[in-house]
């Protein structure tokens, strides 16, 4: 038990050195011309050292919130307007899905062509299948990019047994515990996994979880980049290390709304009932009974 207490005092120690040094030497990690500092965004994007870099900001950060509440309201603020502004523009796909599964059913029945072709200034031409399988990206980012602006807006699904009939503070120190136990943890599994799994498919020789540094940087020398384009179908859709990419930002998003969450537990937890849902940016819908019926359904009323 010993030792590990001073082995996480020790990671918490070098996770502030880490952080610093990283932002002394930028050259070391965002010079990609160099194959050495991609291994070490590979490495480090994925490692323990990183873990405690984002564990040291978070916990400092709400240290000063703690004591200084208006920084940490300035921090819920910004979090979760990001994930307004990121669901905001990522919900246009959604559009953008329907206007073109229109096109590709009317040049499949209507004209019988086998490619479509897009031209603003350069013409992008690709066949049918790939355009009918890119229909799957407009859907993963709608479920991925809109998924924290989603619970800014209380739009996702509830099953309040127990929620909607305890007190304020229960309420509250539900949400902390929440974003402590599950929210935290599922996001940086989800991100462990997925980052690793992105970039087995940027970059050969394919690195792994279980690779150290220096095995990393003795292989740089034959790093290149091989970027996933292979589709499920000859002419089918090629860009599919893009779903990689978005898994990543879906784990990202998560974590940030996790930490807007615990946030805005303490602070509503320490001022008073006045203070709930305070500063938060809801969509206005115009109709007053759809807007008090989602109410309802988001345990806001």
């Amino acid at each position: 038990m010993l030792d590990a207490f001073v082995w996480v005092f020790r990671q918490v120690m070098l996770g502030f050195y880490n952080f610093f040094y990283a932002i002394l030497n930028p050259g070391d990690w965002l010079n990609w011309s160099d194959p050495e500092a991609i291994v070490r965004v590979v490495y480090y994007g994925g490692s323990v050292e990183f873990f405690f870099v984002v564990f040291n900001t978070v916990v400092l950060l709400t240290l000063i919130g703690i004591w200084r509440p208006g920084f940490m309201w300035g921090g819920v603020r910004t979090l979760e307007g990001v994930a307004n502004w990121v669901g905001r523009v990522a919900a246009w796909a959604g559009l953008l899905m329907v206007l073109q599964q229109i096109v590709i059913v009317f040049v499949q029945r209507i004209f019988a062509v086998s490619q479509i072709t897009f031209a603003f200034g350069t013409s992008v031409t690709f066949d049918v299948s790939w355009w009918s399988e890119g229909l799957k990206l407009y859907n993963a980012m709608l479920v991925v990019l809109c998924v924290s602006y989603t619970y800014v807006q209380g739009g996702h699904v509830r099953v309040d047994i127990l929620y909607a009939n305890v007190s304020y503070r229960t309420r509250k120190i539900i949400d902390l515990v929440g974003g402590l136990i599950f929210m935290i943890p599922m996001s940086l599994l989800i991100w462990h996994y997925a980052w690793y799994f992105l970039w087995r498919h940027l970059v050969v020789p394919a690195p792994s979880a279980g690779d150290t540094l220096d095995r990393l940087l003795q292989r740089a020398q034959i790093l290149r980049w091989n970027v996933e384009t292979t589709g499920f179908a000859p002419q089918g859709f090629s860009a599919y290390f893009l779903f990689k990419v978005l898994l990543v930002l879906f784990a990202a998003l998560v974590f940030m709304q996790a930490i807007a969450v615990i946030w805005r537990a303490i602070l509503e937890m320490r001022e008073g009932e006045e203070s709930e849902n305070k500063h938060l940016d809801r969509d206005r819908i115009g109709d007053p009974a759809e807007e008090q019926q989602h109410k309802i359904h988001s345990g806001a009323a």
